[in-house]
């Protein structure tokens, strides 16, 4: 396996041919996503979209861990607008990428660590993986495109439970809500999506990026739109006072 020094937050390898390897590495943060992991993902996906030899894209966390959401030590600068937004910058880039995108679950997949799962092509848990949406507790609102994609794989009901309540749930839900494609043992996440993404990085490119193309064609307009609506509310609930006293009871604990 090959592996390229990107900094803290983020390590890219090439573990097979064709087979491009992000890993999110902020273990001492349970692999929050900052603006710096935000970037460093963002640049990292459309390097491997423009590199004739990636064929697959699989995205995974270190230390046992997909990414325990938004860091919210980023949520008390309230000065950054929409369009500086690097975590809206980086799902604009997931949403749009043309090469497929396998994701690997372990641990927490909380808040954005779940809804940007609706953005890969495939999704794999360890059965140990936990999953919330906490945005209302935050004084938020869903972002991501969630609040369009999760009812269209989930149903409304289900959906409108994990945004509303915002409870923790399993990957068995996971898999029920059509948000993951498979659980696998404990461990073993990473082991199944590598060996999906080989089996992708075998088929031919044009036939893989065409069928992907048509897949995404009829969503494609309002995933976008949505992603933009949802970003002006988020950004207005994160400056209110609901979402600062959420934030200041987070790091009072």
């Amino acid at each position: 396996m090959s592996t390229e020094p990107t900094g803290d937050t983020l390590i890219i390898a090439t573990p097979h041919d064709g087979v491009r390897l992000l890993t999110i590495s902020r273990p001492a943060r349970r692999n929050a996503l900052d603006r710096a992991t935000y970037g460093a993902l963002g640049t990292a996906l459309a390097a491997a979209d423009a590199d004739p030899a990636v064929r697959v894209v699989v995205l995974t966390g270190a230390a046992g861990c997909f990414t325990s959401g938004n860091d919210l030590a980023d949520f008390q600068d309230s000065g950054e607008t929409i369009q500086e937004s690097a975590g809206l910058t980086f799902l604009k880039v997931l949403s749009t990428l043309s090469k497929p995108v396998i994701a690997a679950v372990e641990g927490f997949a909380v808040g954005i660590g779940t809804t940007l799962l609706l953005h890969c092509d495939l999704a794999y848990a360890g059965a140990g993986a936990k999953f919330r949406l906490p945005f209302v507790n935050l004084g938020l609102c869903p972002e991501g495109a969630s609040s369009y994609l999760l009812p269209r794989v989930a149903g409304a009901k289900l959906a409108a439970e994990l945004l509303l309540l915002g409870e923790g749930f399993s990957a068995h839900t996971a898999l029920d809500a059509g948000i993951i494609n498979a659980v696998a043992p404990e461990g073993g996440a990473l082991d199944l999506a590598l060996a999906k993404a080989q089996a992708l990085a075998a088929l031919p490119p044009l036939s893989i990026a065409t069928t992907k193309r048509l897949l995404k064609a009829g969503v494609a307009a309002t995933v976008a739109q949505t992603l933009e609506t949802e970003a002006q509310s988020f950004h207005a609930l994160r400056r209110g006072p609901e979402a600062q006293a959420a934030f200041a009871a987070f790091f009072a604990r």
